[in-house]
């Protein structure tokens, strides 16, 4: 049975009667049944494997298919014929089933969605980026993600609280500091530079001056080594931080000045992009938080005081090492900083009983680690940690690094796909009836969804090649493909009589075509699930993808307008509504916008 309050699906229901009829032809209990789609060259809609039954009972798996395929035909009104093909039992549906479910959803606009059904809810953590640099294409994907991920979850019923942490402090921050301080000229945002690029060139200019001191070193006589420790700008940098923590006046200002231009920055990165958070934590605030929880861990045994006087937690007995938590002089890690930020956000928010963190794959062990810890300090919560691990994006160009300058900037990025499919566009030559501000707005709306669903289409553990060209083909496995086909079928329900007077078709006989794109309907609920148990987004695109198929495959064999008869026509038009509406469904929670016109 389903584990939520939904429709069930045709695979479920005739589990419950194949097992019904093992149960009473041959006196025995099956565990689960297989099913698999019927081979297009047998009659039937599903097909049941009769092996695997053989566990249980005994005899021919033929003889078996034929005895289980008569009692469903007998005794179940939605079969209405079956043929068995060595252990293979192929069945037909009636007609009336597919008519009866697509009473049952045609009027649901949030097909697919569950009302909410628990009490817990998830915080889902995404973006956190460094106040030093704009964000770029591998923050693209980590919010994207995210944000789909949060989606996903709520739309399975969960409650959900989006969230992010600001890495605002360390040696990184105060070297973009250290560079505008000396290399500034007092230069501040404008409308050609955001706040957030402003502070990121500096990040940059730092990484040159600092290599130039390394050179004019090593040439003195120093070793490379040597250099790279006793180059002025770096003990400078070491000198800022030192200074930052104990509070000077003006190091603080600047570090907030600078920090703020940075958010501005991201704000308008973040709205550009489609996304949003529920709250805001900040590394600056949290990084001493987890010191409490370690002298607590002290007294329980959780974690041991080195000679040194440094702490730790031994995690040999469960595979991994032992992990420090505390250094010698009393400084808190990173990881005591995740510590103390997991307990401070269930403390914020009491109802949340889970948590995702997306984060490269260059932390799994970190947050393996994280989590262990945070289970053996004895956190109920604990066990509902997930991290949600995602592989590198690279360009056809190679690798990315921010401190040579040599990222692709989000903003930039945003702006290339909206122009590739400006281009694009023109010259299919589909929007000369447009203006001016109604074509901006549909470039951006299919580059960005072409961006969206490359990434999201891929297992987020699988690393991206990501091409932009390809990303915005009209054609194939791509988020422009999908929004053509939504806007296809709008200028289909704007062409038809919204007026006719509504007839009842649900004794018409249906084409192959529409049962297949039905049965595609009717999957999508199910998906939902999963992707949000797995935490996949690419289950939605993919499944998305699949429904675009179905649907073009049926409006290229059937006719909806021009149908026989006006019950075919009224049936057809419903079809296709509800289709775009699932389409709209699903790439909302991909954090894609669908066009009406294309």
């Amino acid at each position: 049975m389903p584990k939520y309050n939904r429709i069930m699906t045709l695979q479920e229901t005739l589990e419950i009667h194949v097992k019904s009829a093992i149960n009473a032809l041959f006196q025995s209990e099956l565990e689960s049944v297989e099913f698999q789609a019927t081979r297009k060259e047998f009659a039937g809609d599903i097909t049941v494997v009769v092996f695997p039954m053989l566990r249980v009972v005994k005899g021919n798996p033929a003889v078996i298919g034929e005895q289980v395929g008569q009692y469903l035909l007998d005794h179940v009104e939605l079969v209405k014929g079956f043929n068995v093909v060595k252990g293979f039992l192929n069945i037909e549906i009636s007609d009336s089933y597919y008519h009866n479910f697509f009473q049952t959803i045609k009027d649901k606009s949030n097909y697919g969605f569950v009302e909410k059904k628990e009490d817990k809810a998830v915080m889902v953590e995404y973006s956190s980026p460094n106040t030093n640099k704009p964000l770029h294409l591998g923050h693209v994907r980590n919010v994207l993600l995210g944000y789909s991920v949060a989606e996903i979850l709520k739309a399975s019923g969960k409650t959900v609280y989006k969230t992010q942490i600001i890495n605002d402090r360390g040696i990184h921050i105060c070297k973009s500091m250290l560079a505008y301080q000396k290399f500034g000229q007092g230069e501040v945002p404008s409308e050609t530079l955001k706040g957030d690029k402003l502070v990121g060139n500096y990040y940059v200019k730092f990484d040159q001056e600092y290599k130039a001191q390394i050179s004019e070193l090593v040439e003195n006589g120093q070793t490379e080594e040597e250099a790279k420790k006793n180059a002025p700008l770096l003990l400078e940098a070491q000198e800022m931080l030192i200074n930052w923590e104990a509070g000077d006046e003006d190091v603080v200002a600047l570090w907030k000045k600078m920090n703020q231009w940075v958010y501005d920055g991201f704000d308008v990165t973040y709205k550009n992009i489609g996304v949003d958070f529920d709250s805001y934590y900040y590394e600056s605030n949290t990084y001493l938080l987890g010191k409490e929880f370690v002298a607590e861990g002290l007294k329980t045994g959780v974690f041991f005081k080195k000679e040194d006087g440094s702490v730790w937690c031994d995690l040999t007995e469960d595979g991994l090492d032992e992990k420090i938590v505390l250094r010698s002089d009393g400084t808190a890690v990173y990881m005591t900083q995740d510590i103390g930020t997991a307990i401070q956000r269930i403390k914020d928010f009491p109802d949340v009983g889970g948590m995702v963190y997306t984060v490269g794959n260059e932390q799994d062990y970190h947050f393996k680690v994280l989590f262990l810890i945070l289970k053996k300090l004895g956190f109920d919560w604990a066990k509902n940690l997930f991290h949600l691990s995602y592989g590198m994006v690279d360009l056809p160009s190679g690798k990315m690094k921010s401190r040579e300058g040599t990222v692709v900037d989000a903003d930039d990025l945003i702006k290339e796909m909206a122009d590739t499919a400006e281009e694009i566009s023109k010259e299919l030559g589909k929007l000369e009836d447009y203006d001016y501000t109604e074509k901006k707005a549909l470039y951006k709306t299919i580059g960005l969804g072409a961006l969206k669903y490359y990434i999201l289409k891929v297992d987020p553990k699988k690393r991206i090649l990501f091409d932009p060209k390809e990303s915005i083909d009209f054609q194939g496995n791509t988020g422009p493909f999908i929004q053509y086909t939504y806007a296809r079928i709008q200028s289909i329900l704007r062409k038809a009589d919204a007026n006719s007077k509504p007839v009842d078709y649900t004794e018409l006989p249906l084409h192959e075509k529409e049962k297949q794109l039905i049965k595609q309907l009717e999957l999508f609920p199910e998906v939902i699930q999963n992707a949000a148990e797995q935490h996949s987004p690419a289950l939605i695109a993919n499944y998305t993808y699949d429904l675009v198929k179905a649907f073009n495959s049926f409006y290229q064999n059937v006719s909806i307008l021009g149908a026989d008869s006006e019950q075919e026509k009224q049936f057809r038009v419903e079809l296709s509504r509800i289709v775009s509406q699932t389409i709209k469904n699903a790439f909302q929670v991909l954090g894609i916008q669908v066009p009406e016109r294309m």
